[in-house]
C-alpha cells in the first residue's frame, strides 16, 4: 500500500491548548508503559523522516513520558553497520527484552534509501534489501513485539527554513547530520521514499505518516500515533496476581509481607 507524501504536508495548526494535550498524552505513555512491563511485552519503534522534520524533539517528549530503565534510543553512528558483518545485524543486537522499548531514530530504512539516492544500490539489491526488510519485521512481530513505524514528513519550503535556521545558530550546528544533501537531493529522496513505502507498508507493520509542518501538532500526532499502537497491542486489564504458598509472618510482626505475591505473566 503505497504513501502520498505532498498529502501530509498542510502543517495545520495543534487545536486547544498544547500544555494540556502534551500533559494528557505523556500520561497515558506512561500508564501503558507500566502495562507493557508487567505484562512483559517488548516494543519497537522506527522513526524515519527528513531531517528538520521535528523527529528528534518528538523523541524526546517521548523519552520525558517513559520509565528511563525500560527503554533504549538508538541513534545512527557513522560506520557502524560497515564492519564485516549482515547489514542488519547492529540491529538484532539491540533488539529489547520482554518488558522493555527499544527506539531507533534514522534505522534499516534510512541507511536503504541513502545508498539507493547516492547511487550504491542497484535495482537488484534495493528489492533485496526490502525482501530481508519485511522478513526481519515479520519475524519480530511473529514473536510477539509490538512494532511501529513512523516517518515525519515536511513541505521543501518549511524544511530549508528550519535549516538554514539550525546552520545560523551555533549551538544547533552540530544536529546538521546532512549537510544539505537531503535537501539538495529532495526530489529523488521522495520518490524513494514513496518507493520505500509500496514496498514496505505492510499489514504486520504498517507506516503512520506525521505531518511535521507544525512542531506541536506533530509532537501531540506522534505520541498519540505510539500511545494509540500501544493501547491497541496491550491488554487491557493487569495479569492476575497469584498466591504463593510460603511461611506465615511471624506473630508479633505488624508488617505483613508483600514477597508471597507473585504476578503471573501469561500473556
Amino acid at each position: 500500500m503505497g504513501v502520498i507524501l505532498s498529502e501530509h504536508e498542510l502543517g495545520a495548526s495543534l487545536a486547544g491548548d498544547y500544555a494540556d494535550a502534551l500533559a494528557a498524552a505523556q500520561e497515558r505513555l506512561a500508564r501503558l508503559q507500566l502495562a507493557q512491563v508487567v505484562h512483559g511485552r517488548r516494543v519497537m519503534l522506527l522513526v524515519e523522516g527528513w531531517e528538520g522534520s521535528g523527529r528528534r524533539q518528538a523523541l524526546q517528549l517521548l523519552a520525558g513520558s517513559f520509565d528511563p530503565c525500560r527503554v533504549a534510543f538508538h541513534c545512527p553512528a557513522e560506520g557502524e553497520s560497515d564492519d564485516g558483518r549482515h547489514w542488519l545485524a547492529p540491529y538484532w543486537s539491540k533488539l529489547p527484552r520482554a518488558g522493555e522499548s527499544a527506539v531507533f531514530l534514522r534505522g534499516w530504512y534510512g541507511s536503504t534509501v541513502d545508498a539507493r539516492v547516492r547511487g550504491g544500490l542497484g535495482d537488484k539489491e534495493w528489492a533485496r534489501a526490502f525482501d530481508e526488510i519485511n522478513e526481519f519485521e515479520a519475524q519480530q512481530t511473529d514473536h510477539g513485539t509490538l512494532l511501529a513505524k513512523l516517518f515525519f514528513h515536511v513541505g521543501e519550503p518549511v524544511q530549508a527554513r528550519r535549516l538554514r535556521e539550525r546552520a545560523a545558530d551555533p549551538w544547533l550546528r552540530w544536529t546538521l547530520t546532512d549537510d544539505g544533501r537531503s535537501l539538495a537531493l529532495r526530489q529523488s529522496y521522495a520518490e524513494a521514499w514513496e518507493a520505500m513505502f509500496a514496498r514496505s507498508n505492510t499489514r504486520w507493520a504498517a507506516w503512520q505518516v506525521v505531518d511535521g509542518g507544525d512542531q506541536r501538532a506533530a509532537n501531540i500526532a506522534a505520541l498519540t500515533a505510539i500511545a494509540d499502537a500501544l493501547e491497541k497491542a496491550l491488554p487491557a486489564e493487569p495479569p492476575k496476581a497469584e498466591l504463593v504458598v510460603g511461611p506465615p509472618p511471624a506473630v508479633n510482626d505488624p508488617v505483613q509481607p508483600l514477597t508471597g505475591y507473585r504476578i503471573a505473566t501469561t500473556s
